[in-house]
């Protein structure tokens, strides 16, 4: 009998810690399926918007170049470009209030006006996805002229850079490029962590590194 008790005993505390693994491994199991899923999301978004802006610049025609070069504020040229996406990423224009919308980076830091990746404003496309465009324009046809940004799963959290948010840089003649695809691997490590920004994982993940490295 006292060895049935002993045996019970023995398999209760066996049972029990059984149990506390499962239960500390599954939420990390589980952060680590939805991440993996909004890699394969933006995966997914960057192929489609590079083929977007191939057949954009196959179809573009001299009134929009024109109408693109006599634009003189960011907001103008913003409009322009969105109005030429609009169609490619199914965009409803009546833009999402910003108050209701605070994107961070990756490291939890607040992204700020006047900071490179703030966006003013916001617009919905195809599958709920966040979509932002900013105009940094230069008078070198090889630097940057626009950033575009999408948040693949909308305004459901956790809203923050690398995780659910990603974005790239629109080039004259429309060649894009994710962010970060001029850092090397270090420094991407660094920035694709809880302690950097997240912006760079845009192309760290493109490129094959993990999220869990």
């Amino acid at each position: 009998m006292a060895g049935k008790n002993r045996w019970k005993l023995e398999y209760s505390i066996a049972l029990f810690v059984m149990i506390g693994v499962i239960l500390l491994i599954m939420p990390f199991s589980i952060e680590n399926t939805r991440q993996a899923n909004f890699i394969s999301k933006w995966n997914e978004k960057y192929n489609r918007v590079e083929y977007m802006f191939s057949v954009i610049n196959a179809h573009i025609t001299d009134d929009m170049i024109k109408s693109m070069n006599k634009a003189k504020t960011p907001q103008e040229r913003e409009a322009l470009l969105l109005a030429v996406v609009k169609p490619y990423l199914r965009i409803n224009t009546e833009n999402y209030p910003i108050k209701h919308y605070r994107p961070r980076y990756m490291n939890g830091t607040r992204v700020y006006r006047g900071q490179t990746y703030f966006f003013d404003d916001f617009y919905f496309a195809e599958n709920n996805t966040l979509v932002g465009i900013k105009d940094i324009k230069s008078a070198k046809s090889s630097e940057v002229w626009f950033l575009m940004m999408f948040d693949i799963n909308g305004i459901l959290p956790p809203n923050r850079w690398g995780k659910d948010i990603f974005g790239v840089n629109i080039y004259d003649g429309g060649k894009i490029e994710p962010f970060g695809f001029d850092m090397d691997m270090d420094a991407l490590k660094k920035d694709c962590s809880d302690d950097g920004t997240g912006v760079s994982c845009s192309y760290y993940y493109k490129i094959g590194g993990g999220f869990d490295e």
